[in-house]
Order: C-alpha cells, then sequence, then structure tokens
C-alpha cells in the first residue's frame, strides 16, 4: 500500500571458466585453491554512490518494544505508535525486542538452514525449481539467467500463501515443521506492527489488514541466505543496494554482520541488539522503503533469514485513497496486482529501487 570482497603456481589456480560452472559459492568458497574471486564476480560499485561507511550514525536505529504495543496500557501503546511512525518514515527500518518469539526457535531455523546448504549438491539440484515465482526453488546469486555480475550469496526461497499452500524443503529432515513455526510467529508479528503503523498514519489499527485482505490470507517470501567467507570481500558483493517487495521483511541472522543500511548518503552497520528482530518497511507499504545489501568479510559465513511478508498474490495495491486525500496530493503510483508486481522485482535488476520506479507514475503526468 504506496502511502507517502598461500600463493599457488598459475598452472595450479583454477581458471575463471571453471568456476563459472560451480552451481554454488559455497563450492567455490571451499576450494583449497581459490585466492581470489572469478572475474564474473567482481562487482563494480556504482561510482555516484556514496561509499561512507558509518560505524557509529549520528542517532541509534530506532529500537521498538514489541510487548508495549501488543500488550502496554494507552499511554505505553500510544508513545510505540509514535516511536513506530517515525522509525518507518526517518529510517525505513527498526530493530524489534520483546517480540516474544522463542530465542531457541530462531537457533533451530539458523540450524536448519546451515543444514540445508550443507547439503550435497544432487541433494539441493532437487530444488532448483525453473522458474522464479516457482514455490520452492534454491541457487546462487539472485538471478543467474538475468545477472551479468554473480553475487557471493547462495539462496533457499520458499513462497507461502496463507492459509493453504505452506510446503517446505523435506531436507534436512524435521525442520519444515520449524520453519513453519516459525513464519506463523512472525506473521503474527508483523500483524500487530502492520495496525501500529496504521494508526501512526492517521489511520484504524485494522486499515492496511483490511485493505490487502490479510486478516485471513497473506504471502510470505521465506529467503533464506548463505555468505560463505570471500578472499576479496572488497571486489565481491553479497546483494546489491535494493529494496524488496511487500510490506515488512523481518531479518534474522547467525550472529555475523553484513547487512548496511543507506541513510544520509551514508551506508550504516546493522549491530542487532541479542535477540532482536531487524525489521525494514518494503515497496508495497512505502512508508519509506528501505534501500540495504550485503556485503561479504573473508573470515565467517554469514547467514541470514528474511521473510518477506506481503498481501495476497491477487490482491491490488496502490495508494491509499484516504491518505492521498487527506494530503490533497495525487497518486504516486499506479495499482497493480501484487503478484504482478512480484514477477517485475524477480525479474528485474536488482539495484535501487528499480522495480518501484518502473510503477510511479511521473510528475509531468496530469
Amino acid at each position: 500500500m504506496a502511502a507517502t570482497t598461500p600463493l599457488v603456481s598459475e598452472a595450479s589456480r583454477p581458471s575463471p571458466t571453471q568456476f563459472s560452472k560451480t552451481t554454488c559459492v559455497k563450492k567455490l568458497a571451499e576450494s583449497p585453491s581459490l585466492t581470489s574471486i572469478p572475474a564474473n564476480y567482481t562487482f563494480t560499485k556504482d561510482p555516484q554512490e556514496d561509499e561512507v561507511v558509518s560505524e557509529d550514525p549520528e542517532e541509534p536505529i530506532p529500537v521498538i518494544d514489541f510487548s508495549l504495543l501488543a500488550y502496554g496500557t494507552p499511554d505505553q501503546r500510544s508513545t510505540v505508535i509514535q516511536e513506530l511512525g517515525r522509525a518507518c518514515k526517518d529510517w525505513g527500518f527498526f530493530m524489534v525486542i520483546n517480540h516474544g518469539v522463542p530465542e531457541r526457535l530462531i537457533e533451530r531455523v539458523i540450524e536448519g538452514i546451515r543444514g540445508f546448504f550443507d547439503l550435497t549438491e544432487e541433494e539441493k539440484r532437487e530444488f532448483e525449481g525453473k522458474n522464479v515465482l516457482d514455490t520452492i526453488r534454491c541457487g546462487t546469486s539472485f538471478n543467474t539467467s538475468f545477472d551479468k555480475v554473480f553475487f557471493w550469496r547462495d539462496f533457499l526461497k520458499v513462497i507461502i500463501q496463507h492459509p493453504h499452500h505452506l510446503h517446505f524443503p523435506d531436507k534436512p529432515a524435521g525442520f519444515s515443521e520449524v520453519w513453519l513455526e516459525y513464519c506463523q510467529r512472525i506473521r503474527g508479528v508483523v500483524r500487530e506492527l502492520l495496525k501500529g503503523i496504521s494508526e501512526s498514519l492517521g489511520l484504524e489499527a485494522s486499515y492496511i489488514l483490511k485493505a490487502m485482505n490479510m486478516e485471513s490470507a497473506g504471502l510470505q517470501s521465506f529467503v533464506a541466505n548463505l555468505y560463505p567467507p570471500c578472499p576479496q570481500p572488497d571486489l565481491a558483493m553479497g546483494l546489491p543496494p535494493h529494496s524488496d517487495h511487500g510490506l515488512l521483511t523481518v531479518v534474522t541472522q547467525n550472529g555475523i554482520g553484513g547487512l548496511q543500511l543507506q541513510r544520509n548518503g551514508k551506508w550504516v552497520n546493522v549491530h542487532a541488539l541479542p535477540n532482536s528482530l531487524l525489521v525494514n518497511t518494503s515497496d508495497q507499504l512505502e512508508y519509506k522503503s528501505n534501500v540495504h545489501r550485503a556485503v561479504v568479510n573473508e573470515k565467517a559465513t554469514r547467514i541470514s533469514l528474511a521473510i518477506v511478508n506481503g498481501p495476497p498474490l491477487d490482491a491490488i495495491v496502490g495508494p491509499s485513497p484516504e491518505l492521498v486525500k487527506k494530503e490533497s496530493s495525487r497518486p504516486a503510483y499506479i495499482e497493480i496486482k501484487y503478484k504482478d508486481y512480484l514477477g517485475l522485482h524477480q525479474t528485474n535488476k536488482l539495484y535501487g529501487k528499480a522495480s518501484l520506479d518502473r510503477i510511479r507514475i511521473s510528475n509531468d503526468v496530469i
């Protein structure tokens, strides 16, 4: 809802051509002879992009106490709603604490993801998928049929359509149920956050849920990412700067940093609080859809899990008539079915707000 980066002889060094046929970055990274990345993984940064990284931003990343939003007194809830609105407007990102999702469940989810990526190439090939919108799909980079430069990343994506299509890979054994439980709990957290965001916009609490037909239905994209150690992390990219499709994306990770947010012309490193959920606003909310990226390192494997939460596939998403009228403005985006936007996002160049810009209404149009 649119609202406002030991020497080997040259003879023994594998060639880029050999590596270009590698099915996953994990296998490439584990090669004992790898000392530099192949040319097709060398990411050229936009010269106009400000590469300053701020370790200590001028103000801290917003923290939202979920328990006060969901169960606090009217005054406490009112205060948190105001904080939530400012976080969405100024940052498009916040950390959620006291969210009620068991820490052990999060740990088991990460264990299962690690187990999946540790499967043999043959086992993982069962879930390769043929289409970017397949229910279950694993692979590398973002879209290898489209990417000119590969990203230092392997992924597992599962599209979950509530309430009926809730299928996960059956490997590793026993984790399908764990992943589903986690997604259902995240769905509950997201519902409460969307209520608070609605109220921060001066709308009734259930406005977004009703407008997007999310009271009993909705879509979640389970996106598990593996970023292995990279011998030249300054030349590679885990994922380039981009915004997400959907309304809210909820991220957890294995304690290894790598997520960076764009703010005031600088990149801000995210240092997650213990047992917190990282949340960014996404394109279909466009309160301020957050541009972020994943960088890599040469020492440790980073695992992250992003749960993208959106409306049902057939939902029509467009500017809120109430907000357009309230602000005496014209709609900034065309209406589009969420399934069509999802297809656009997954087949378009992953950079900045490329997909969102394609449905933006020009100021010249009257």
